[in-house]
């Protein structure tokens, strides 16, 4: 059985906090506020996962309220959310990401981002795409003060570990 989800996150920008995308520490003035280091890029494929398997949310999983997730590295969480798709009978197949974010423009960084999902998720590389866009001026994006990541998962069913 193959299946298919969406996720979104998004976050605030601030002055002083590093800039995590697709684990990799992005040259940027402001970085985004969150509980963990606030990878809006990996949490959008967290949650497309987990949507795509049935299995809730990134808020279910790896809660704000729980100390054990604060400043957490969110290549790691995706590496737990892997192992929580097999106990469920599932296995990732392909991703598909756009982050949106005014400054810095991300290009020659995609395929790093791309490389860190796909080791993560234990793809080929060729089976994860990340793309990059701008918010054009509009929005709290396009006014950089946020950062947004919008993925699409498949995964499919194997036999439960």
């Amino acid at each position: 059985m193959i299946r298919f989800g969406i996720g979104t996150d998004k976050h605030r920008l601030a002055g002083g906090i590093p800039l995590i995308l697709g684990g990799v520490k992005v040259q940027a003035l402001k970085g985004a506020v969150g509980h963990s280091d606030a990878d809006t890029l990996t949490h959008a494929v967290i949650d497309a996962l987990l949507g795509a398997a049935g299995l809730g949310d990134i808020g279910h999983h790896f809660p704000d309220s729980d100390p054990k997730w604060k400043n957490a590295n969110s290549i790691e969480m995706l590496k737990k959310v892997v192992e929580i798709l097999h106990h469920a009978g599932y296995k990732p197949v392909n991703v598909d990401v756009s982050v949106h974010l005014e400054q810095p423009k991300l290009g020659r960084l995609k395929q790093e981002m791309a490389g860190n999902l796909a080791d993560a998720l234990q793809l080929p590389r060729h089976m994860v795409n990340v793309k990059a866009k701008t918010g054009e001026g509009v929005d709290a994006v396009g006014e950089g003060n946020a950062v947004e990541a919008l993925a699409v998962a498949q995964v499919e069913s194997v036999t439960p570990a």
